[in-house]
């Protein structure tokens, strides 16, 4: 199997273990900042925070803004792995969709970040347009250097199969599934286990977010103390060709800001273990 080319990390990067700010969403974003640097991570992804449009980044995100959060991040010596700036509107029009899209892969390349995290689309109806504004801005984002990627995240993208599907259906190199097992779980209602559907995959995988899961509907934990087995998702997923690249931490178990902290050290460190044992 190939891994496509648009968006991979090289082999002898190892593994690329960094934080979003989600955990942190009930703060301004540089609190995140401050908390992932001071828990000793290199890297960041770029999420949820509290703002108008409760994101880090999104289409309304001025190119002078998307500039200050880059000062920010590089003043905290952090490089950014994943941003996530939300949907695009193809319900307005195809137009106005890629419009959108082009801005966010704009902002994704001022704050350094190789990849823009896209969580697909509910509406049937509204498929083959947001799959075809993401295969009309694969060049696009190709030239700034940023990797286009699918998460699983419900709906008509619930399982690894969907994603696939999808990803294969844009069918260009610059599009690639960022694994989330953490929702696999969440959206069968603990049904289907990421071990399993991990072994079903027909598309290479360029990133994880990396998410735990309790019963019922549970995802706001420190990864390793829910459901999902770790080592076998990344046995799983190493057989397609998931064997370097990002985990990026996207829920902690929530509490104040030291309990975050804390929470945080130690999602680090059982990546840190999850990985050596590889």
């Amino acid at each position: 199997m190939s891994v496509p080319s648009g968006r991979t990390w090289a082999a002898q990067e190892g593994w690329q273990i960094g934080c979003y700010t989600r955990p942190w969403d009930e703060y301004e974003y540089l609190i995140a900042l401050d908390a992932i640097a001071e828990a000793g991570f290199q890297y960041v992804g770029l999420m949820t925070a509290k703002s108008e449009t409760r994101l880090v980044i999104s289409p309304k995100t001025t190119s002078e803004e998307a500039a200050k959060v880059a000062e920010e991040v590089k003043k905290r010596n952090l490089k950014v792995l994943s941003v996530y700036g939300g949907g695009f509107p193809v319900n307005e029009s195809l137009d106005a969709g890629v419009a959108a899209l082009k801005t966010l892969i704009d902002h994704s390349a001022t704050v350094g970040s190789k990849t823009l995290l896209t969580a697909g689309i509910e509406s049937a109806e509204l498929y083959d347009v947001y799959y075809k504004a993401i295969a009309e801005c694969c060049d696009y984002a190709e030239k700034k250097g940023v990797g286009i990627t699918l998460k699983p995240h419900g709906g008509l993208n619930a399982t690894g199969p969907q994603c696939c599907k999808a990803v294969e259906t844009v069918g260009h190199r610059n599009y690639s599934f960022w694994y989330d097992p953490g929702n696999i779980f969440y959206y069968s209602d603990g049904t289907l286990d990421p071990v399993k559907d991990a072994t079903t995959l027909t598309t290479p995988v360029t990133g994880m977010c990396v998410k735990d899961y309790k019963h019922p509907k549970e995802v706001m934990l420190t990864p390793g103390t829910g459901m999902v087995d770790f080592p076998g998702v990344m046995k799983a997923l190493s057989e397609h060709g998931f064997t370097h690249g990002p985990l990026v931490i996207e829920t902690l178990t929530r509490g104040d800001l030291p309990a975050m902290l804390e929470e945080a050290k130690k999602a680090k460190k059982f990546l840190e273990d999850l990985v050596a044992a590889r």
